[in-house]
């Protein structure tokens, strides 16, 4: 049986953004450029205050690299801070989730393996030059459900020194 061949990607600032729960977003990466290895995905201009829902992930690990800004984040009921340089390992069946603190807007990496949540993400999108909006829960939890995640609500409360302007 012949092994399909793997070709090389580039992927570059000119490709397509989006928003992704109303924060503008770009797939690195996907499924189809890396035969299913990873997915990367960039966040950035997320609002101090913006904060994920409380979720897991069946099929993926989800992996964080901050490239500016602060966040509290939460894995396995564990709040963390992570700023500048972090990496934070979310493992598939751990609830987790962030919440951009601080003073200014985030940016951040998100890591996938293997590959398949960009899709989620793309079919959840809205055109980047649409203005944020918040996202229609329903559909948000049903196309979770779709691809293996589940959605637990909002974040529990952060503690005193990860709140909002901490």
């Amino acid at each position: 049986m012949a092994t399909p061949q793997q070709l090389p990607f580039l992927n570059t600032r000119a490709d397509a953004a989006f928003r992704f729960l109303g924060v503008p977003t770009s797939v690195r990466s996907n499924a189809e450029a890396t035969r299913g290895a990873l997915g990367l995905i960039e966040h950035w201009e997320m609002p101090v205050g913006f904060a994920t829902p409380h979720h897991t992930h069946h099929r993926e690990d989800e992996s964080f690299y901050i490239i500016e800004g602060e966040f509290a984040i939460i894995c396995g009921g564990k709040w963390q801070k992570a700023g500048p340089g972090a990496f934070v390992y979310g493992p598939r069946e751990i609830p987790h989730g962030f919440k951009v603190i601080g003073k200014s807007p985030a940016r951040m990496l998100v890591l996938c393996t293997p590959a398949g949540f960009e899709h989620f993400m793309l079919e959840q999108a809205t055109p980047i030059g649409e203005p944020p909006s918040p996202p229609d829960m329903g559909r948000l939890i049903t196309l979770a459900a779709k691809y293996g995640i589940d959605i637990h609500g909002p974040l529990p409360e952060a503690p005193p020194f990860l709140q909002a302007n901490g």
